[in-house]
């Protein structure tokens, strides 16, 4: 499928608020072309000097218009893509654009499985001392907090790419059981250096028939 491109150094889930402030020029005719001809477009992620994985975006609203052109915009995140071709030029446009292929996701975890990682996030949440924002658990999925659990760029665009929901959540549980074992520790460390200096109760040693 051929897609107009968006390329940016940041990762949009599907079903994500994707808020953009458009100020170039090619960018300002893609956004005018989706609102004319009811077209999506992609954000391919640019990530060590390439583009291979992006996620398509259907533009919601143009927020606000500015004397210059400039708009502030929001899209919500749908598929995940592979590009296959890229152009620097898409059908004659100004911004780019390419052959994509849409990767098949399958939506194949089990409640069981959605609890655990659920659960594990409220725990990094607690020990994290930050108040953890409910979400029904019907509602839960593996992308929402991926933007709020502390994983890396690289995780997050390694995310990206597993289509199976499954894989998804077994993906963020083993990065979640990595990152509670180190908060707990340093929770210890911490302890451990808050009760220094302060007054204790220290039994004293019994030399007995200790002798020089």
């Amino acid at each position: 499928m051929k897609l107009p491109l968006f390329p940016l150094r940041s990762i949009f889930y599907p079903g994500e608020t994707v808020p953009l402030h458009i100020f170039e020029d090619r960018y300002k005719q893609l956004i005018n072309d989706c609102r004319e001809e009811a077209m999506t477009f992609g954000i391919p992620v640019f990530y060590n000097n390439t583009m291979t994985f992006g996620t398509e975006i259907q533009l919601v609203e143009v927020v606000n218009t500015y004397a210059g052109g400039e708009m502030d915009v929001v899209g919500v995140g749908r598929q995940i893509f592979k590009i296959d071709t890229f152009a620097d030029k898409f059908n004659g446009r100004l911004y780019p654009g390419g052959e994509v292929t849409f990767l098949d996701m399958e939506n194949d975890a089990d409640l069981h499985a959605r609890r655990v990682v659920y659960r594990k996030i409220q725990e990094l949440y607690d020990l994290m001392e930050i108040e953890f924002p409910e979400k029904p658990l019907d509602k839960f999925n593996s992308y929402a907090f991926a933007h709020k659990m502390g994983l890396s760029f690289e995780q997050e665009f390694n995310l990206l790419q597993i289509a199976k929901e499954s894989d998804r959540l077994h993906f963020l549980n083993r990065h979640l059981d990595e990152t509670i074992a180190v908060l707990h520790k340093l929770k210890r460390t911490r302890g451990a250096i808050e009760m220094n200096g302060h007054f204790r109760n220290f039994d004293p040693l019994d030399f007995g028939d200790f002798k020089i």
